[in-house]
């Protein structure tokens, strides 16, 4: 398999990974969404995926979740704000791997990340339901947000012992 395809079709299983991880278990929050753990995924898109399709796979497979659960209002947003996780994931991991290792800098940019998705749900929902109820959700979104760093991180140990390369 030529190295163009494999690119494709990592970022293929990438987004139905993120897609499935998101909708398999899903806690309904205050303000109308969900907690879900499909961030471990976005995540891991970031890490490994080039910049485009890190941000297409963690963005397309989110909001296709928003849609095939029922929740369309957030899907547009979800795109955004998962893609530009993906985006965060990528460029901080790559720039400070070399200075800290990789387990260090998975989680500093797996932090910055996941700060980016509680403040881009938090400016959504604030637009939907005004700023005081919106500040309900930055509590419930940040034990997303550090799930989704630990099993992402656990899932890229696992990967990278058992020697899987992608």
């Amino acid at each position: 398999m030529n190295t163009g395809t494999k690119k494709i079709v990592t970022a293929a299983l990438l987004t139905a990974l993120t897609c499935v991880a998101t909708m398999i278990i899903k806690i309904p929050s205050p303000l109308k969404g969900y907690l879900n753990i499909g961030d471990c995924i976005v995540l891991i898109s970031g890490w490994l995926l080039s910049p485009l399709y890190g941000f297409l796979a963690a963005g397309v497979g989110s909001a296709l979740a928003d849609v095939f659960s029922g929740y369309l209002t957030y899907a547009p947003a979800t795109f955004v704000i998962k893609g530009l996780m993906a985006l965060v994931a990528y460029f901080l991991f790559k720039a400070i791997r070399f200075k800290i290792g990789d387990l260090g800098s998975r989680i500093i940019s797996g932090v910055a990340a996941e700060i980016v998705m509680i403040s881009g749900y938090f400016i959504f929902e604030s637009i939907l339901y005004g700023f005081v109820p919106s500040l309900v959700n930055i509590p419930a979104n940040g034990v997303q947000g550090a799930a989704g760093i630990v099993i992402g991180v656990l899932i890229i140990e696992i990967l990278s012992k058992i020697r899987v390369k992608i």
